[in-house]
């Protein structure tokens, strides 16, 4: 570490610390952060590289994300895996290690013997507990780091952490917004006699794993979907898209709504162990005379006819995807009479901390009538979320029968 000409050491920390700390950092996107982070971490500790890498989401892998005098470590995408290696082995203990000799035996990289790297310092990034990556630095030539370098790099390491995270939970969401808005149908089928409205609304805090779809199947009968994957972010989003394409596979081959949950949740069972949902699912008719409808542990639908308040339908219950090896679903047939319309919906509609189920079911049922799809769902809006901020994301369908 090198001390300005007439600065004392003290001053000189001083204004290393500065540099990390820098508020105009602040000012900067996650990516440039990084950047300018890193090439100052070279100047304070004079050092020839200066390296970050981000635990992938599998948590077993870290990928070289920014890099100054390595850059070819990001381009080439290098991966380390968790516990092997130098880079390895300061995630897996996470804590400061240093080599002062670097050779094929102590490194998983090649790029760092190749380069001629003679020493290295790493520590690890961590925010909240949560492990994010690490930063690194080597220089040409054999250097024993202080004790200061390796907490000043420490500091460097934590405003690091604060951006990584930062750029991963953005990515996530825009990965995850954009899967959501991919898999949302962009415009309803049209339908003779069958008129449809929907909405999603996110939750404000991140996209979560709630979805609707309709579909003509090959019988000419309407298939109608509505679900929610437990959990929020890009990994509820992608196994909603899973979810949602085995579906409609399994609609192609089987009639009986019930089996297709049933078909889907032992899928989903195979390949995504771990993974929950309610899901409901209609094989309507297609001018919507009935529908026959089998739950895996969703709210049911409201149907309104016509002269008669609106209810929840009577469906035999059925238990969420991914918690019964044998669940044996089963399905209900519900009248659709001329002018009645039937609306699915998700739990962030109805469920809040400091308002009972009963009584949003209750709202729900009494702004749902049987008139215009786009009037209701602007009414069932209105009522059930208004000007509040909802924590959960909210899927809203309703289809109405036109025919007399």
């Amino acid at each position: 570490m090198t001390t300005s000409p007439g600065i004392g050491p003290a001053a000189d920390r001083l204004r290393q610390i500065q540099s990390i700390t820098d508020t105009a950092l602040s000012l900067m996107t996650s990516e440039k952060l990084l950047d300018e982070l890193l090439e100052r971490v070279r100047e304070i500790l004079d050092v020839d590289t200066a390296v970050v890498l981000l635990l992938d989401p599998s948590r077993t892998r870290l990928v070289a994300t920014a890099a100054r005098g390595l850059e070819e470590e990001v381009r080439q995408s290098a991966v380390v895996p968790v516990g092997r290696g130098f880079a390895g082995r300061v995630a897996a203990e996470r804590r400061p290690v240093q080599l002062q000799t670097v050779d094929p035996a102590h490194v998983v990289n090649p790029l760092l013997v190749q380069r001629g790297l003679r020493s290295l310092l790493g520590v690890p990034l961590v925010a909240g507990g949560d492990l994010l990556g690490v930063l690194h630095v080597g220089k040409f030539h054999t250097r024993h780091f202080t004790d200061d370098e390796v907490e000043l790099l420490r500091l460097a390491a934590d405003r690091a952490a604060q951006a990584a995270q930062s750029l991963r939970s953005s990515g996530e969401r825009a990965a995850a917004g954009a899967l959501q808005r991919s898999l949302v149908p962009t415009a309803l089928p049209d339908i003779p006699g069958v008129e449809m409205a929907a909405r999603y609304s996110p939750g404000v805090s991140t996209v979560g794993g709630d979805w609707y779809d309709v579909f003509t199947l090959p019988s000419g009968d309407l298939g109608v979907v509505m679900g929610d994957v437990a959990g929020h972010g890009l990994s509820a989003a992608v196994v909603m898209g899973r979810m949602r394409s085995a579906l409609r596979a399994y609609a192609l081959e089987f009639s009986d709504p019930a089996q297709v949950l049933d078909k889907l949740d032992r899928k989903m069972q195979h390949f995504e162990p771990g993974a929950i949902a309610t899901v409901a699912y209609a094989v309507c008719h297609p001018r919507l005379e009935w529908a026959r409808i089998a739950s895996a542990g969703h709210w049911p639908p409201v149907l309104a006819a016509p002269g008669e308040p609106a209810v929840p339908v009577d469906l035999p219950s059925g238990v969420l995807i991914g918690l019964d090896p044998d669940p044996q679903r089963m399905a209900a047939t519900v009248k659709i009479p001329a002018g009645g319309l039937l609306c699915f919906y998700t739990d962030g509609l109805i469920e809040r901390r400091n308002v009972s189920i009963d009584t949003n079911l209750r709202r729900l049922c009494e702004s749902i009538v049987p008139g215009p799809a786009e009037a209701v769902c602007a009414a069932v809006m209105s009522s059930l979320v208004g000007r509040e901020i909802v924590p959960d994301d909210v899927a809203l369908l309703a289809l109405r029968r036109l025919d007399a």
